[in-house]
């Protein structure tokens, strides 16, 4: 069989690197970042201008890059268990260095942390390069110290939190109790999917895996009052307000539906399939809190975000 033309193997060489930084930086889940970002922006600008295009999209790029520095890192500290645990990742299997990870990890970092000042630079609003910082050292926090110990879960929780808060850092005005609602309740899905996730390249124990999924629910049930907290709601929520339940409710029992598989077989592959789908899962709930202020066209195109996460999830995993 004759080798490759010199021309051909070089492509090959630099998809197969491309590939493995993808993977690297987990590419279906930066769709649920930027996600997570529109959703915070959306809710707290009910009326939305041209004007608002370019600090939207600031924000949204400095969450992708605060995520992907964050999964990059997690992966520099967690070499030495990948290489037993899964051979297969980027760094363990040799197809990236650790160095490169780890000046990726660092530039990438800053670079978020840069655009959300700059977004609030051009807004006349600090929050952003505050919230920013702030979740920057909760990454660099949570993967360096706090991964392996009891308060992992809530450090990553924390981090999804701050990730909605800078989606609203450039709110007109003061946050208020909506703005807190939505943060805790999605603070608390991510504590208990972090804790569902905590075992899952083994065999998970049963009531482990209960009680984090009785968290996941939890934080769904916390947006119930959500409309009833917001005054800017669609007419839709603010007169049948029964039917953001039944959302609510239908979204519990698909999810549910999938954490309680993997309770009765948690196998490794039934809770990684489990956990995926409360990450994904995640698009749709921003949708949701999109919906309140904004009705159904963007928090649409929020959920729209399924489509690319969903299709990158096919090559690539997103655990």
């Amino acid at each position: 069989m004759n080798e490759p033309e010199p021309m051909h193997r070089d492509a090959a060489c630099r998809g197969g690197r491309l590939l493995a930084w993808l993977q690297l930086v987990r590419l279906p889940n930066l769709f649920t970042a930027a996600a997570d970002v529109a959703a915070g922006f959306l809710f707290t600008h009910a009326v939305l201008g041209w004007p608002d295009a370019l600090p939207l999209g600031l924000l949204v790029t400095a969450s992708v890059l605060l995520y992907a520095a964050g999964v990059v890192l997690n992966d520099v500290f967690d070499y030495d268990v990948d290489k037993s645990e899964r051979p297969e990742r980027p760094l363990p299997s040799g197809r990236i260095s650790v160095a490169s990870a780890m000046r990726a990890g660092w530039t990438l970092l800053a670079c978020g942390v840069g655009l959300a000042g700059v977004a609030g630079l051009a807004s006349g609003d600090l929050r952003p390069v505050i919230v920013a910082a702030a979740l920057a050292g909760t990454i660099v926090a949570y993967n360096r110290s706090l991964k392996r110990t009891p308060i992992g879960p809530l450090a990553m929780g924390a981090c999804r939190g701050l990730n909605l808060l800078l989606g609203m850092s450039l709110a007109s005005g003061a946050w208020a109790a909506p703005h807190g609602l939505i943060v805790a309740a999605m603070t608390v899905y991510v504590i208990g999917v972090t804790w569902f996730a905590r075992t899952e390249a083994e065999e998970s124990r049963r009531g482990h895996l209960l009680l984090a999924a009785v968290t996941i629910l939890a934080g769904l049930c916390l947006l119930e009052p959500l409309p009833r907290w917001t005054p800017d709601v669609v007419a839709l929520l603010a007169l049948e307000p029964e039917r953001w339940t039944l959302l609510l409710t239908v979204l519990a029992a698909l999810i549910g539906f999938r954490l309680l598989k993997a309770v009765v077989h948690p196998s490794p592959k039934m809770v990684q399939e489990a956990v995926r789908h409360c990450i994904l899962s995640l698009i749709v709930l921003d949708g949701a809190i999109c919906f309140v202020v904004q009705g159904l066209a963007p928090a649409a195109l929020i959920v729209l975000l399924l489509v690319p996460a969903t299709l990158a999830g096919r090559w690539i995993a997103s655990t």
